[in-house]
């Protein structure tokens, strides 16, 4: 077995800052301005675990592929979590991304509420099925030595985190990322933090909650009411990575105009070295995000969702 690093990072006192895993923002680029910013973990994009199964032979022309790609040094701890219905296709997945992607460990997504993913039986449409739910999981720890954590929801249909948790109790399990709402909450609404305290009932792996943290205030109130061992960030670090700095030091950041566009421009440059332009077309709607509450912002949104290329970036942001 792999060192269980989510066990290392609990012993450290602190609580444990992970970039939650989110469909066309967490890629590389994006990692490594969070992990510059102080978190912990970084979850890749959903990777299906189908695809992988079904492209076990193109690793080099096929997109899902891509997806996994990271960087060993600029990346750690990096977790690849997979999305999917069918304990065969986990457990292939799990096996080539253990043998050829490498990461530091490997994530079950049960909590997407995306409806065309439900209906596939992944996602929340997994999280609901407690048989199947037990059974993929039992193929990804068969299949890698790597630490396995899992994501949920508060709760779905009729199966609730408690009930989900309680189900799967006996298994080595590392960690668990519980987003404080339901399914049918999405991702409007209060987040259950109390619900999130009762899940150290029936797990004794690392707890994160996830969910409507948006910025150091909802983050110390996520940590007091769930008593977890860390938070997942996700559409409130859009813009502004730096609040994983700013939960770390519990002191608001206030930057500058000037201080945002620079690592707005450091994102940039990343992107373009790592995937060329179709990786600035990408970035559109991470810009967009780093502007969002400035002066002017309607203008600069206006301009940044038709750039193509570093200069042009440069040349609005100036």
């Amino acid at each position: 077995m792999s060192t269980n690093f989510w066990q290392k990072l609990k012993t450290s006192g602190r609580p444990i800052l992970a970039l939650a895993p989110m469909a066309g923002f967490t890629d590389s680029a994006f990692r490594q301005i969070c992990k510059k910013y102080g978190a912990d973990v970084l979850y890749s994009e959903m990777v299906s675990a189908t695809a992988l199964f079904y492209n076990r032979k193109n690793r080099a022309t096929n997109a899902t592929w891509e997806l996994l790609k990271f960087n060993h040094k600029l990346e750690k701890y990096y977790v690849v979590q997979l999305f999917g219905a069918n304990p065969e296709h986990f457990a292939v997945a799990s096996r080539l991304i253990s043998e050829k992607i490498k990461p530091d460990g490997i994530d079950i997504n049960f909590g997407c509420p995306v409806p065309k993913v439900c209906k596939q039986g992944a996602g929340c449409g997994l999280m609901k099925d407690l048989k199947k739910s037990r059974a993929v999981i039992e193929a990804v720890l068969a299949n890698t030595d790597l630490p396995v954590s899992i994501k949920i929801r508060a709760g779905s249909s009729e199966v609730d985190a408690l009930k989900f948790l309680k189900n799967i109790a006996d298994l080595p399990v590392a960690a668990v990322m519980i987003h404080g709402r339901t399914l049918n909450q999405g991702f409007v609404g209060a987040a259950d933090w109390s619900l999130v305290k009762k899940a150290s009932q029936y797990f004794k792996g690392v707890i994160i909650a996830n969910g409507g943290i948006n910025d150091l205030s909802s983050a110390r109130r996520a940590l007091k009411l769930s008593r977890a061992d860390g938070l997942g960030l996700a559409r409130g670090i859009l813009g502004r990575p730096w609040l994983f700095k700013e939960i770390k030091n519990g002191k608001v950041i206030n930057l500058k105009t000037k201080q945002i566009f620079k690592i707005a421009l450091d994102h940039a440059a990343r992107e373009q070295k790592l995937k060329g332009k179709p990786g600035l077309i990408e970035l559109r709607k991470h810009l967009v995000w780093y502007v969002a509450g400035l002066e002017g912002a309607a203008k600069l949104r206006e301009r940044l969702v038709k750039v193509s290329s570093l200069k042009e970036i440069k040349d609005i942001l100036r």
